[in-house]
């Protein structure tokens, strides 16, 4: 199956995605700041580059893209028909480099919640984000 995109059209279309300030890392950023925590963002210095760092909780939280970071089972995550193999392998590389964070993180100490982008569609946001307050908290 062909591409729907010409490849100047899809070119331009992937090149306008952001790695960062996504509408799932505003969402759980601003409900963070609103319920009173503080926080850094995209801190270099700590494996991974988590989107939110914690530091008085000494937790880090990553918001991942379904599609991006291969969300297993989610319905948002459909793997392309065209470059199928190459997207597989971006994809796993994704996967490898996001395990391999998570465990050094835990290593220094550091507690690791992911949220994912379908959690915070519409009809799991409030769930999503109320359940995120309960794993920060002690």
């Amino acid at each position: 199956m062909a591409d729907v995109h010409n490849k100047q059209t899809r070119s331009y279309n992937m090149s306008r995605i952001s790695g960062k300030d996504t509408l799932p890392e505003l969402l759980v950023r601003k409900y963070l700041f609103a319920q009173g925590f503080r926080y850094r963002l995209n801190v270099k210095s700590l494996p991974g580059k988590p989107d939110i760092v914690l530091p008085k909780y000494k937790t880090v939280i990553f918001v991942n893209g379904c599609f991006w970071h291969g969300h297993k089972g989610c319905k948002y995550f459909v793997l392309p028909k065209t470059r199928t193999e190459w997207w597989l392998q971006k994809i796993k590389g994704t996967q490898q480099r996001d395990r391999e964070a998570e465990i050094a993180l835990n290593v220094q100490g550091w507690k690791v919640i992911t949220v994912w982008g379908c959690e915070l569609k519409k009809e799991n946001r409030e769930k999503t984000l109320h359940n995120l307050l309960t794993e920060i908290l002690p």
